[in-house]
């Protein structure tokens, strides 16, 4: 558990750092289009499942990451130790708590529109005080029994427009990962800003095709529906329940993107993703292999002798020296000898 612990960490170490990029995209890019930010967000997740994520040149990721945890419950990195006991268990008493809300929350949602009363395409009851989409595989629009007629058009293309957007699947997936990661402060900071994100880019697709008027009006049913909401959930997909100055601002000064403007929210999706779902490759060990490549960064044969890591380059040279030196006395001896009986032979012949 602990070590399943240490590679979350580690991921959402790097993930982190695509978190940060967004919500600077989001400051500097704020005239794009609302789709790109629940993409670049949607980005964050997958490189939060990613384990092993490929190596690219052109990854900005710092590697300054490299957690683990000993068995003494040591959590240590590069230059750092702390003790951190029972790490897993504190891991996934906090996942499990997590998974435990959204399971409570969608059943008492659940047991609140047993009742609902079908009519036309959406469900209406007494028991909801908001409009707001239920179901995975079969998504259904629950209203109250107060919304008014005028205001009803309005909600269902809003609401409609999750369903064809499959934020009902998205934002569920996100809560999910969010309980994996609940450990990350950054993580429940892209949560919270992909919420935004995902209902101010569900407002541009209801009213990309309204007139002024229509959009005036959709505007005063997303004020209408803030008053008394409380939905007991944990990622409800309702209609005015996030950052309502906001999207009414957003709803009333839309325009529709320009060519170049989509050509470079393109461009920048694309460096995101080569930037920040790859990692920096790892140096590796410099061979020859018929080349005539020398690692400047390798330290010199003498420099690791000196250093005491390995003295069998320099014994076996020693040793070869004294052989020879031995070599040489021995032979000048023999020839010495040599010498000396040639010139007793020599005198014993002239006698």
């Amino acid at each position: 558990m602990t070590e399943l612990f240490m590679k979350l960490l580690n991921m959402s170490i790097n993930a982190g750092w695509l978190v940060l990029t967004v919500l600077l995209v989001r400051i500097i890019f704020r005239k794009a289009p609302k789709w790109l930010f629940p993409v670049l967000w949607s980005f964050v997740g997958i490189r939060l499942l990613m384990p092993n994520a490929l190596e690219s040149r052109l990854s900005v990721i710092p590697d300054i990451s490299g957690f683990s945890a000993s068995e003494q419950g040591l959590l240590s990195a590069k230059g750092f130790t702390a003790p951190v006991p029972y790490v897993g268990i504190v891991w996934c008493t906090g996942m499990a708590a997590m998974l435990l809300f959204e399971a409570l929350s969608y059943v008492h949602l659940r047991s609140k529109v047993k009742t609902a009363v079908r009519l036309s395409n959406v469900y209406q009851s007494e028991h909801v005080n908001a409009p707001f989409i239920l179901g995975l595989f079969a998504p259904r629009i629950y209203i109250p029994f107060h919304i008014k007629s005028k205001e009803l058009d309005s909600i269902i293309a809003h609401e409609r427009a999750h369903i064809k957007r499959r934020d009902h699947w998205l934002k569920p997936i996100a809560f999910l990962i969010l309980s994996l990661y609940w450990f990350n402060p950054l993580i429940w900071i892209a949560y919270y800003f992909l919420c935004k994100d995902i209902e101010l880019a569900c407002d541009e697709y209801a009213i990309k095709d309204m007139s002024d008027s229509q959009r005036a009006a959709y505007s005063q049913t997303l004020l209408s529906c803030t008053a008394n909401q409380r939905i007991f959930a944990a990622c409800p997909l309702a209609f005015g329940s996030k950052n309502v100055k906001t999207r009414i601002r957003a709803v009333l000064s839309y325009r529709k993107p320009h060519t170049w403007i989509i050509t470079v929210t393109a461009i920048l999706v694309l460096a995101v993703v080569a930037c920040f779902m790859t990692n920096p490759r790892q140096p590796k060990e410099s061979t020859a292999q018929g080349s005539n490549y020398i690692d400047l960064n390798q330290p010199p044969t003498l420099d690791v002798i000196q250093n005491g890591q390995t003295i069998s380059d320099r014994s076996s040279s020693e040793d070869r020296q004294r052989e020879v030196e031995l070599e040489s006395a021995l032979l000048g001896e023999a020839i010495k000898k040599q010498e000396s009986l040639t010139q007793i032979q020599t005198t014993d012949f002239y006698r």
